[in-house]
């Protein structure tokens, strides 16, 4: 499985936190969410990938009172699995290098790179 992850801290704005092993991870992620910016939640198939979005599963907000959402680009075999946003919860959010990480970086002041 491969990721790209945009999200935001409690302080730190939008940032990609994974970046699915690309120079530029802002082209894919782009068109993968193309059409779909607004909505609160979203699980779309673009070619053999799949954009999904979700609220912060444990409710985090940031110091403007808004919960953090999450958005992955996900391509690899993993991403045939994935049909809605509780699949994508299951076998993306569960994994260590996301749940976890996310876990130990939100309060952090400063963003982490991507990698």
């Amino acid at each position: 499985m491969s990721l790209i992850w945009v999200t935001r801290g409690r302080t730190w704005g939008f940032r990609f936190l994974l970046d699915g092993g690309l120079k530029d991870p802002l082209v894919e992620y782009d068109a993968a969410f193309s059409g779909i910016e607004d909505r609160p939640e979203a699980c779309r198939r673009v070619g053999g990938k799949v954009a999904l979005r979700f609220q912060d599963p444990l409710g985090r907000k940031d110091v403007a009172g808004r919960v953090i959402p999450h958005d992955f680009v996900v391509s690899g075999l993993s991403a045939d699995e994935i049909e809605s946003v509780e699949d994508g919860l299951r076998l993306v959010w569960s994994r260590p290098e996301v749940a976890d990480r996310f876990a130990r970086i939100w309060e952090l002041p400063k963003p982490p790179s991507a990698g």
